[in-house]
C-alpha cells in the first residue's frame, strides 16, 4: 500500500530549520552541505544508492515521478532503481492504470503513480495550459479561449475509450467545419487531462500514440485539491523526491513563476532549510535522507532525460558544468549517461552484443568493472525487449570521448 501525503494547506512559515552540525552561528538554518552531500541525497531519495526491493508502483512513488518521453526509459530508470526489477511488472502497472504516463512537469510525458496524478495535474495546470495559449501555434488557430476549452470537453468525452491523433483529428475537423490547423489538437493534448493509453509492443507505448480520459479519482479520495493546495502537495512530494532544493530548483522542475513557488513555500508548515554549497538556503522535508558526501555510490547506466539529472534548476550536483552541453543537446536530447562515484562521467548506447560506454575522461579499473557489471544486465533487458535509443546514435560521433569500450558479460 503506498502512503500518499497529505495534501497540505493552511498558513504557516516557509521553513523550521535543523539544528547546525558545526561551530558557529549560520543565520538560524541547519548544517551546510557540501556539492557532494547534495549529491548523495539526490542518490538517495532517487533509489540510486542502493536498489529497493520495492514493488514498481511504490518505486514510482518514492522517486516522484519518472521521465518517460521516451518508451524504453521508465524500464531503464527502474531497472537501475528496483532490485530484482522485472519489466513485466511495469507493463502491468501500466496496464492496470496504477501507474499513468501523461503530460506533467517540464511539460514533459512523465510516468506518475495513479493516486498522484489528480494533485499533481491539478497543480500543474497553470503551467500546462500557459505553455500553449501563449505559443504561436495556439494564436495562429485564432479559436478563443473559450472555444478551445469547449473542444477539449468534447475530445475528453470521445475519449472514454482509447483514441489515436487521427480519430481525434476526425473529430475536431467534424466539429470545426474541415481539417483543422495542426495547432488545436497540439494545443488541447497538453492542458486537457489526457493520459497515454498503452499500445502494446516492447515498451508499452509505441510510436503511434493512443490517448484516454484519465480516471475519476475514487469517492473515497475526497473533491480535487484546488491549486494551491495541489502545488503545495507538487512541492513537497518534489523534496520528498529530489531534495533539498532552491527555490529556483522548484521552479525550473515545475515550470512555475519563482513568485509562484515562493509563495506555497510559505504557506506550508513542516519544511526544514539547510544551507548549500554556497551559502544559499535550500528547503527540505523533514527526516529525510542526507547521507555523507563520502557514502559510497554504485555505478549506473541512466535512462535518456531520467529525471534525477532534470529536476534542478543548477544541475552541477550530478552533470559536472563542463559535460552539461555533452549531453544535454541543443534540441533538448538528454543522452544516456554513465554515472560514477555518483556523477555523470560518460555516455552510453545500446549496440549489436552489448552497450558501448564512452567516457569523458579517463577512468578506475574498478569504475570499468562495475559498469560492465550494470551493462550485462541492462543488455539482457534491452535484449529481451527490443530496440532503445538507436534515433540517437548519431549524437555519438560528435562526443569528445576519451574511452569507448564494448561491455558485454564481465568483458571490457
Amino acid at each position: 500500500m503506498i502512503e500518499r501525503p497529505a495534501v497540505p494547506g493552511g498558513q504557516g512559515r516557509w521553513s523550521r530549520p535543523r539544528a547546525a552540525t558545526g561551530p558557529g552561528d549560520n543565520g538560524g538554518m541547519g548544517r551546510r552541505l557540501s556539492p557532494r552531500d547534495l549529491n548523495r541525497a539526490t542518490l538517495a531519495r532517487q533509489l540510486l544508492l542502493e536498489r529497493a526491493a520495492v514493488p514498481v508502483v511504490e518505486a514510482v512513488h518514492r522517486v516522484m515521478a519518472v521521465q518517460a518521453q521516451e518508451p524504453p526509459s521508465p524500464y531503464v530508470a527502474l531497472w537501475n532503481r528496483v532490485a530484482g526489477f522485472d519489466p513485466a511488472d511495469l507493463d502491468a502497472a501500466f496496464a492496470a492504470g496504477t501507474v499513468l504516463k501523461a503530460s506533467l512537469m517540464r511539460i514533459t510525458l512523465h510516468a506518475v503513480t495513479a493516486a498522484d496524478y489528480p494533485a499533481l495535474r491539478a497543480a500543474m495546470l497553470p503551467a500546462l495550459r500557459g505553455s500553449r495559449l501563449a505559443d504561436q501555434r495556439y494564436v495562429s488557430t485564432r479559436l478563443s479561449v473559450a472555444e478551445v476549452e469547449a473542444l477539449a470537453e468534447e475530445v475528453l468525452a470521445f475519449a472514454a475509450e482509447p483514441r489515436t491523433n487521427a480519430e481525434i483529428e476526425g473529430l475536431l475537423a467534424e466539429r470545426l467545419g474541415g481539417p483543422p490547423e495542426r495547432g488545436v489538437w497540439w494545443t488541447l493534448r497538453i492542458f486537457t487531462p489526457l493520459v497515454l493509453a498503452p499500445t502494446g509492443g516492447p515498451w508499452t507505448f509505441g510510436p503511434r500514440p493512443a490517448y484516454v480520459a484519465a480516471p475519476t479519482p475514487e469517492p473515497a479520495a475526497g473533491p480535487p485539491p484546488d491549486h494551491d493546495a495541489a502545488l503545495a502537495f507538487l512541492v513537497r512530494r518534489y523534496l520528498a523526491g529530489f531534495g533539498p532544493a532552491s527555490l529556483a530548483d522548484i521552479a525550473q522542475f515545475t515550470r512555475h513563476k519563482r513568485t509562484a513557488v515562493g509563495a506555497a513555500l510559505a504557506a506550508m508548515d513542516g519544511l526544514d532549510t539547510v544551507e548549500g554549497p554556497d551559502g544559499a538556503e535550500l528547503v527540505d522535508v523533514p527526516d529525510a535522507p542526507l547521507p555523507p558526501g563520502d557514502t559510497p555510490v554504485p555505478p549506473r547506466l541512466m535512462a535518456m532525460w531520467d529525471s534525477a539529472l532534470l529536476a534542478y534548476a543548477d544541475r552541477s550536483r550530478i552533470i559536472p558544468a563542463e559535460y552539461r552541453p555533452l549531453i544535454v543537446r541543443v534540441n533538448g536530447d538528454v543522452l544516456p549517461t554513465l554515472l560514477v562515484d555518483g556523477f555523470v562521467a560518460g555516455v552510453w548506447r545500446p549496440v549489436e552484443g552489448g552497450i558501448e560506454a564512452g567516457a569523458f575522461h579517463p577512468l578506475p579499473d574498478d569504475a570499468w568493472a562495475g559498469l560492465a557489471a550494470e551493462a550485462d544486465g541492462l543488455h539482457a533487458l534491452i535484449a529481451g525487449r527490443g530496440p532503445a535509443y538507436t534515433r540517437y546514435h548519431h549524437w555519438w560521433r560528435e562526443l569528445p570521448v576519451v574511452d569507448t569500450r564494448l561491455l558485454r558479460s564481465g568483458r571490457r
